[in-house]
This record gives C-alpha cells, structure tokens and sequence, in this order.
C-alpha cells in the first residue's frame, strides 16, 4: 500500500504527464502559489498596503511555506524512486544537491532560519528578500521555461564564446579610452576600471551620459564602440533566436522523452492505421 502510493505521489511530482489530471492539478496550484507568494512579497515593501493587510500577508506566508515544505519533503521521500537517485540516503543527498531541489529549498528556508538563529534585524530584511528565490520554482512546472532551460544548455558553449569575445572588447576599448581621455577627464577617467562604464555603457548602446568622450580622437573612438556594440551583442540573440526556433521544430516533429518516464511529451500525433 505504502509503496504504490509512494509510486503515485510520485508520478505527480516528478513525471508530471500532461495526460495525469491529478499532476496537471497540481502543477496549475503551485504555480498559482508561487505567483501569489512573489507578488505578496512585493507588495509587502508597500508600507501603507503592508501595515492595513499585515494579516493577509502572514496568512499568505504561512500557507505558502507550508505547501512548499510538504512538497519538498514529498520530493525528497519519492526521490529513490527515480534511478539517478537510487539508494535510500545517497540517493536523496544527491537529489537535495540538484539546482531546482536547492531552489525548493531556497523558497522556504527564509521562514525557518529566525526559528533557529538569532539575526540582526537588517540581515532578517535581507534573508526574507529570498523569498523571491519561489520565482525560479516556476521553472519546474512551466514548459516555457523548460525550453528556455533546454535552449541556454545546448547553446552554452556559443554564448561563453560570445561573452568572452565582450570581455575582451569592454577591456580594449576602456583601456584605449583611458589612455585617450584621461588628461583631459580625470575626475571621469581616472582609471581603467572607471573607464569600464563608458565601455559597458557604450557597447549596450544604452548611453547614460553620465561619462563620455570630448577629445576628437575620443569621439571617434566612441563612434567605433557604439556601432560595435550594435553587432556584438547582436550575437546572443541570433544564437538564441535561432536555438530557440530548432527547439520548437523539435517538439512539434519527435517531441520530448521524459527522463523518468520514457514517455514521449509533444510532438505529431503518431498514425494509426
């Protein structure tokens, strides 16, 4: 008895087919808590609505907390089951040490940590602003996310690429910048580093204002740099652009095989004869 209900909870939480009524149920009442816990958080930093709905708030943590607990420690009971995490000790440590497991763990440790610790009250502040850590949860139960997850993982390689070729860039041009502008702006390009938020500022065409060029030779370089910065970080998005338009032709031919499962989720109905 205990076992297949151990095997169902389960198939909720880890398989979660799009064909299990219970699973999608599940799924669709997470992800409304989530979105009401984030948006009760900021709200919360309103001191008129958190003074005259203290009440409703604590409410909303408390049964938040509470659902996110009993979630993960559902998670991590079943978690054996799945082969990855085989082994009744080993295999939860190792299912605990996984990204959205911390991340489970992140959303509901900011309630339990003043329970154990004595905290200044400026750093309690700064541990209850990781309740918004319930955000990144969505990532679980949301496909969107899933593909975007899939997308960032396939195309790693080509965008630590193309950051580095940014690194590279920012550090030539503030330090040519530097050498440029700082007798004539010292107070602005004192230093390479300080030279850094023009470069960043530049290359990402946002162009504060707060520090540029007034030397010919440094306007020309400005010049260089802003049009530059229109092709550099052009690239990420056609890597992206172009990964996400392969993921999504991918799911609409062959779909996607669950690791836990085996099961097929997405793509063309298969013909019956």
């Amino acid at each position: 008895m205990l076992v297949s209900v151990k095997r169902r909870v389960f198939e909720i939480l880890h398989v979660a087919s799009d064909t299990d009524a219970a699973a999608r149920a599940v799924n669709v009442f997470i992800m409304a808590l989530i979105i009401v816990s984030v948006v009760s958080v900021v709200l919360e930093t309103v001191k008129p609505i958190a003074s005259a709905h203290t009440l409703f708030f604590k409410t909303v943590e408390a049964v938040t907390v509470a659902v996110f607990t009993v979630e993960y420690v559902l998670r991590l009971w079943t978690a054996p089951m799945d082969p990855r995490f085989a082994g009744a000790l080993l295999g939860r440590v190792r299912f605990a040490l996984t990204p959205l497991a911390l991340v489970d763990l992140a959303a509901v440790a900011p309630f339990y940590i003043p329970m154990v610790f004595v905290l200044d009250l400026r750093f309690l502040r700064a541990v209850r602003l990781f309740r918004l850590f319930r955000l990144f949860k969505l990532g679980r139960y949301s496909r969107s996310l899933q593909t975007f997850g899939r997308v960032m993982a396939d195309k790693k390689e080509d965008m630590v690429v193309t950051l580095f070729i940014v690194f590279l860039l920012i550090i030539l041009t503030s330090s040519v910048m530097y050498f440029v502008e700082s007798a004539a702006q010292p107070d602005k390009f004192s230093s390479i580093p300080a030279a850094m938020w023009w470069a960043v500022a530049t290359l990402t065409t946002v162009g504060y204002g707060d520090i540029y060029p007034i030397t010919p030779v440094g306007k020309l370089l400005g010049t260089v740099v802003a049009i530059l910065g229109i092709g550099v970080f052009a690239l990420p998005t056609g890597i992206l652009g172009s990964a996400f338009v392969e993921e999504l032709q991918k799911r609409r031919a062959g779909g996607i095989v669950c690791p836990h499962c085996g099961k097929k989720i997405g793509g063309e109905p298969e013909e019956r004869p």
